[in-house]
């Protein structure tokens, strides 16, 4: 049976790193042991250095399988059954670590300060006299393979609450988009309505242009954000179709600074409040009103300004439009955005809107 690709490359990577890892450890502790016992013993570096390069090697090979054993079974639940595997885990550590050991060098005899033979006694030997170091490095193996385990499955978790984070966030927009588009179309057809006793051939006209412009709503499908260029053209046939049926009533003022019109912003944010200005300020006023739109940069900001008159009362909305933007600003932007309303003297409507203007389309726009 082969095994797959993937699990090879991850098992020649976590050997490389345990290697990596403990030979420059048998550097620096032959070196150590070297110049503590060069003062008493006449002793070759060299003999040292393939001593212990042999000893790290051999718990290098045997740290990648202890770091899949506590990643499959880790010290959570069953605490005092893991605890006493872990500890009979040790016995066959210690037995494969004196194995290895055994067969990548001969054993060193210390009495004689040379290379033995490789013989059962001196297998048992290796078991017996290292037992101790080698548990200090069975522990530490172990702490350091669960830090591991846990590092990574903190960080796994992390993830899995972001994606689900930005699932919640995207579902939400999704609902607050598909929220816009009735409202839109209730508000309009109202519109509609008023006119189909009086002029019909306005009204049949402001129909074909609402078809157009729900056509426009589709062919955005569910992009979160556009070109503002994009968004201004849907606004401008929007406030086409309403001076269809206010007329002369309805004065429109635009001041675009031609650097923002490459800037994105979010799908349809400008219509509900466009829609807010229209029904609630000029519809109501006997001699119309007018409805100024700013955008301009500043900085690494987009500001956008909606101005209009307010002529008369107004029948109360359902808020779909103001509580609609600053929820769909929260979810897109968290604090990078703003968005505030105010009624000035009692006769002007301001919302501004403020964007953190991407490098990306300031970029374009100044290469345009």
């Amino acid at each position: 049976m082969r095994l797959p690709d993937s699990f090879l490359r991850r098992l020649v990577r976590d050997y490389a790193i345990s290697i990596a890892f403990w030979l420059p450890t048998s550097l620096l502790v032959s070196w150590q042991m070297y110049t503590l016992e060069r003062r008493f013993t006449p002793l070759s570096y060299h003999d040292l250095l393939l001593l212990y390069a042999a000893r790290y090697l051999s718990v290098a090979l045997l740290t990648p399988p202890l770091f899949y054993i506590v990643n499959r079974w880790p010290v959570t639940g069953g605490l005092i059954r893991r605890t006493a595997a872990y500890a009979s885990g040790y016995l066959l550590f210690s037995v494969a670590f004196a194995v290895i050991r055994w067969l990548v060098l001969p054993p060193w005899i210390d009495a004689t300060m040379s290379w033995g033979p490789r013989t059962p006694g001196t297998l048992f030997e290796l078991v017996y006299d290292s037992f101790a170091d080698v548990l200090l490095l069975y522990l530490a193996i172990i702490v350091a393979a669960h830090a591991y385990a846990y590092f990574v499955r903190g960080q796994r978790q992390e993830i899995e609450r972001l994606q689900l984070r930005q699932s919640l966030a995207q579902s939400e927009l999704q609902t607050l988009r598909a929220q816009l588009h009735p409202h839109f179309l209730f508000n309009t057809l109202q519109g509609v309505s008023t006119l189909i006793d009086t002029d019909r051939g306005t009204a049949q006209k402001m129909l074909l242009t609402l078809a157009d412009l729900l056509r426009k709503v589709l062919e955005y499908g569910s992009t979160d954000l556009m070109l503002l260029r994009e968004e201004l053209a849907f606004v401008e046939a929007y406030l086409q179709l309403e001076q269809m049926r206010l007329g002369r009533r309805l004065e429109l003022r635009w001041q675009i600074a031609p650097e923002v019109k490459s800037a994105l912003i979010p799908q349809l944010l400008l219509q509900p409040l466009i829609e807010n200005a229209v029904v609630h300020g000029v519809a109501n006023a006997r001699n119309g009103g007018w409805i100024e739109i700013e955008a301009r940069l500043q900085g690494m900001h987009l500001f956008i300004v909606i101005r209009n008159s307010i002529g008369g009362a107004s029948q109360p909305g359902l808020g779909v439009g103001i509580s609609n933007t600053k929820a769909r600003l929260k979810y897109l932007y968290d604090a990078d955005a703003a968005f505030d309303f105010d009624i000035l003297g009692g006769n002007v409507a301001v919302a501004r809107v403020v964007l953190p203007a991407f490098a990306t389309a300031l970029a374009e726009a100044a290469n345009t």
